[in-house]
Parts: C-alpha cells; sequence; structure tokens
C-alpha cells in the first residue's frame, strides 16, 4: 500500500507539472528581470508552507541560483517576527504583509504573493496596496484565482491538491530565478526583445 501511494503522488505531481506553462513563466521571468535590472526590488509573501517558499525564493536572489552573480534585490516579508506579531495584534492578521508593503514597496517594484487556495486575505490585502503604490503583482496559486481579482500576473497550478500546488510552486520558482539569471547574466540583450 505505501508503495502505492507513493507511485500515485508521483504520477499527481508529474500530470500537474506536464500542463504547467513554459509561456507564462517566460512573461513572467521577463518582467521580474526588468525589476531588478531597473534597480527595482522582489518582495514575496505567503502563509504556512508559501511562506516558506517565498523566504526560499527570496534567498536565491539574494544569494544565487545555478550561477554566480551579483545579489539580486529581494525580501520575503514572512520572516520578521516583530512586524508580524505587532502587525497582527495592533491591526490584525490581514494587514501583516500589506503594512510592510505600504513601507517598503516603491512604484515599480514588484509584490509576488503565493496562496494555495488562492484566498489568503493578507496576501489579497497586500496586493491591494501594492497596485496603490504602483507597483507590479505577481500571484501563485492553485487551479482557480478569486473572480475579480487585479493582479498583473497569474500562474495557476491545475491541480486542486495543496500539495501538488506547493511541489508547482516551488518548480514554478526555481524556474524564475533560473530564466531570469539567465535573462540578467548569460544573455541580457534578450531583456530587451519583447
Amino acid at each position: 500500500m505505501p508503495v502505492a501511494l507513493a507511485q500515485k503522488a508521483i504520477d499527481e505531481s508529474a500530470k500537474a507539472m506536464s500542463l504547467a506553462s513554459a509561456q507564462a513563466l517566460a512573461d513572467t521571468a521577463r518582467v521580474l528581470a526588468k525589476t531588478l535590472a531597473e534597480g527595482g526590488t522582489i518582495f514575496i509573501c505567503g502563509n504556512g508552507g508559501s511562506a516558506s517558499q517565498a523566504q526560499h525564493f527570496s534567498a536565491e536572489f539574494v544569494g544565487r541560483f545555478l550561477m554566480e552573480r551579483p545579489a539580486l534585490a529581494s525580501v520575503a516579508l514572512t520572516t520578521d517576527t516583530s512586524i508580524l506579531t505587532a502587525v497582527g495584534n495592533d491591526y490584525g492578521f490581514e494587514e501583516v504583509f500589506a503594512r510592510q508593503v505600504k513601507a517598503l514597496m516603491k512604484a515599480g517594484d514588484v509584490l509576488w504573493g503565493l496562496s494555495t487556495s488562492g484566498r489568503s486575505p493578507n496576501v489579497l490585502k497586500a496586493f491591494q496596496a501594492a497596485r496603490e503604490i504602483g507597483g507590479k503583482t505577481l500571484f501563485m496559486c492553485g487551479d482557480k484565482a478569486p473572480e475579480g481579482l487585479e493582479v498583473d500576473m497569474v500562474i495557476t497550478a491545475p491541480t486542486p491538491d495543496t500539495p501538488r500546488v506547493q511541489e508547482l510552486h516551488l518548480l514554478y520558482g526555481h524556474t524564475l530565478c533560473q530564466l531570469v539569471d539567465h535573462l540578467l547574466f548569460s544573455a541580457p540583450g534578450e531583456l530587451d526583445k519583447s
């Protein structure tokens, strides 16, 4: 039985990955790379497993991914426990990312939000704050983004199963890191092509 369950998980993950949109990732990577090339910052947020992935992706930009290169400006909005608890206590948990966006983001920066359900109130409020500042917004969610969502870029994971969504988000994040490195450092001429 454990072998059958393991094989089922592998098969489900492989099927979902096979449905991923390479074009959406390439288009998004171009926006991220242009933002960084123009001196902007990528801010990333999410809850639970998505919080861990926000930190992971931010670390890949600031540290390195597959090549030695300069550090890239990225901040995970999930890491400062004093801010998270103070804002959560004083304003409510729905404000923990929006308040940081208002303090740190500038026009032209990117807010990248992750939500497996697509309905995380604090991520959605952060998008609203980012739009008011003039920031760009990227939403990674499960198979359905909320109706009427106002974001610049949406990358969905074509599965309703939370573990598979998180696996796809990891693939998407790593792919974006690799494409950003390629566009900025291996083939910078490609960045100017629309």
